[in-house]
């Protein structure tokens, strides 16, 4: 049976599931730490990527390149924007991820890669710039497991940036430009590379913090990455016995 593949940034987003599966240490994807672990019938692979869009996409093409799996699942925390209706601890699926810092500021402001006119990628006569839709299947599924458990998930287009926003002006600003529900430094990357690789991504991400003007105070990683990976490993339990 095909592997599933879990990505994160850091290893506390992995932890959890790493321990719940028994997963061991193993050189699965190059010079990543990486861990192979089984649910059900099911070989999962989980992958610490490191942060940022360049760590995520050279660790996933390793992986990618070595494996075909099922599933690429992509996850850790998220900053939510306002009048997303998130809260921190809430979890988000995305429908689409979008590099948001990618383009041209000019005169009249910031325009996408299309202005460029050079796409990021074009695969079977599709020309993405900026934004990559994610698979709608697997996103069904985690909404429809959310509220068979009573859990509240919210879906819509996420952020991929470079520099976090830490002004709610910013926030507010990327939330209107492209009508998105949070932000994330890591997972235009893997939507990307498993667009080009012809694999189906789900997005699950914990809310820790809302975008605003910064505040560590009201920030809750923990709680947000506990959140993710308890909801992905009740996914996984479901998905890998199909």
């Amino acid at each position: 049976m095909e592997p599933i593949v879990i990505a994160a940034a850091t290893r506390l987003e992995l932890a959890l599931l790493i321990r719940s599966i028994g997963a061991h240490e193993q050189q699965a994807g190059g010079t990543r730490e990486t861990y192979v672990g089984e649910i059900g019938p099911a070989k999962v692979i989980l992958a610490v990527t490191g942060i940022g869009k360049a760590n995520t996409a050279s660790a996933l093409t390793v992986l990618l390149e070595s494996f075909t799996p099922r599933l690429l699942i992509d996850t850790g925390c998220a900053g939510a924007y306002g009048g997303s209706g998130l809260r921190v601890g809430d979890l988000a699926v995305a429908s689409a991820e979008v590099y948001g810092d990618e383009g041209v500021q000019t005169p009249a402001g910031w325009e996408s890669l299309e202005v460029i006119g050079i796409p990021s990628l074009e695969r079977k006569g599709g020309r993405y710039f900026n934004e990559f839709p994610l698979a709608l299947l697997p996103a069904q599924r985690a909404m429809q497991l959310g509220s068979a458990l009573g859990i509240t998930l919210r879906r819509g287009k996420f952020v991929t940036v470079s520099t976090c926003s830490g002004t709610a002006t910013r926030g507010d600003e990327l939330a209107q430009r492209f009508d998105a529900i949070c932000e994330n430094m890591e997972g235009a990357s893997a939507a990307h590379m498993s667009l080009l690789y012809g694999i189906d991504c789900l997005e699950v991400r914990g809310i820790s913090n809302l975008v605003e003007d910064r505040d560590l105070t009201r920030w809750n990683i923990p709680l947000a990455v506990e959140k993710a990976q308890r909801f992905i490993l009740k996914f996984l339990e479901a998905f890998a016995e199909e």
